[in-house]
Parts: structure tokens; sequence; C-alpha cells
């Protein structure tokens, strides 16, 4: 199983863009950007050769981003392991019919969404698991000595009560720092839907948080 310990802490991200333009890659210059994609795209064609090394490479350039990625949408971290580590195995499979269009960005996160979609639709056929009541006592004693822990539930909350198109799309953004046109790549999307549902997330999510501005 791929571990990190890096996970993203909730940010308001009802706010503006540009107040995170010190903390996306967006911020980077474009030719640092294209020098980026081309990195990815050499790994890519390596990996096809039977290079493992270059999928070594590849993991550890993006295994962080795809964790917080589906983090975020899951709210659990095994989960979210897990789907990176299904995107890692589709995009082996497919690096031999890869071919660079576009950014590797929008890439590499259309193979995330083909995976939390499939993760949604397997979710609805799941039954309950089963909870030991022991193991639920100790995850609230500790839970509770965690003064940011309710701050971390109302925005999984308010993340999880978006529809599933504007919370991947702000996550994208904001999470990623992805271009609206990245983004409408990876969604398979417009434009102009992809800045509706970032706009309405934003509200959204600036409602839901107001009591913790």
């Amino acid at each position: 199983m791929i571990t990190t310990n890096s996970y993203c802490v909730p940010e308001a991200w009802s706010t503006n863009a540009h107040h995170y333009v010190k903390t996306t890659p967006r911020s980077m210059p474009e030719a640092q950007t294209a020098h980026n994609d081309d990195i990815d795209s050499r790994c890519m064609r390596l990996i096809a050769e039977g290079d493992r090394k270059a999928f070594t490479n590849l993991v550890e350039r993006w295994q962080t981003r795809l964790i917080n990625f589906f983090y975020r949408s899951t709210g659990n971290r095994a989960d979210a392991e897990d789907l990176a580590q299904d995107t890692f195995i589709e995009l082996y499979r497919y690096a031999s019919r890869y071919q660079s269009r576009g950014t590797f960005n929008a890439f590499i996160f259309t193979l995330a969404r083909r995976r939390m979609i499939d993760s949604y639709r397997k979710q609805a056929r799941r039954p309950l698991e089963y909870l030991d009541p022991t193991d639920f006592a100790m995850q609230q004693q500790a839970e509770a000595s965690d003064p940011s822990r309710e701050i971390e539930e109302a925005f999984h909350r308010a993340l999880a009560s978006l529809p599933d198109n504007h919370r991947q799309a702000i996550l994208l953004l904001q999470q990623q720092g992805l271009s609206y046109e990245e983004i409408a790549q990876a969604l398979d999307a417009s434009l102009s839907a992809v800045k509706t549902w970032i706009h309405r997330a934003r509200t959204h999510l600036r409602d839901e948080l107001k009591d913790f501005a």
C-alpha cells in the first residue's frame, strides 16, 4: 500500500483563488510547469519500455497529491491510499497508449476521477461495516483531545454535502492547483460549467463554515 504522512488541513476555500497563489502549483512559471510535464511524459515513455524505476519516480512525484485529493473526497485515509494505488496501477497499464496531449496534470486527475466514480459505485452496493464499540470509544476519546477536530469534521461535512462535480472541481483548483482549462479536461466538462461549479462550491463552503470564520 502507498503510504504518506502528508495530508492537507482545512482551508477557507470559499475565498478568492488569489489567496492561494503561494501554496498552489499555479504560481509556478509556465516554463517550470512545461518542464514538469516533460519529466512526467518522459517517465511514461520509459514505463512503456518496462523501466520500473521510472514508475517508482512517477509514484514518488504524485502520490502525496493524489492521496490528498482522494482524502478530501472520501474523508478516509485508508480509502484515499487505496484509490491512489488503483490510479497508479491504471496509469502503469495505460503507459503504452499514453500520448502527450494537454497537461499531465489533467491526464492523471482524469484517471483519478474514474477511480473515484468506481469507488462510489462499489460503496453503493457495500453493506454497512461493523464497528466494535470499544474501538469506537477509543476513537472518540482520541478525537476529543484534538481541538481542531471540530473544524476538520465541519469541513469534511461541507465538502461531502457538495454535488460530486462541485467537490471535485474545487479540490482540483484549490488543493491541486489545476487551471480551469485543466479541470474542464479532467472532468470532461465545458469551461463555463467548471466556473459555475467552483463558484457554487465556494458559496456553499462559505455558508457552511461561517461559524468558524
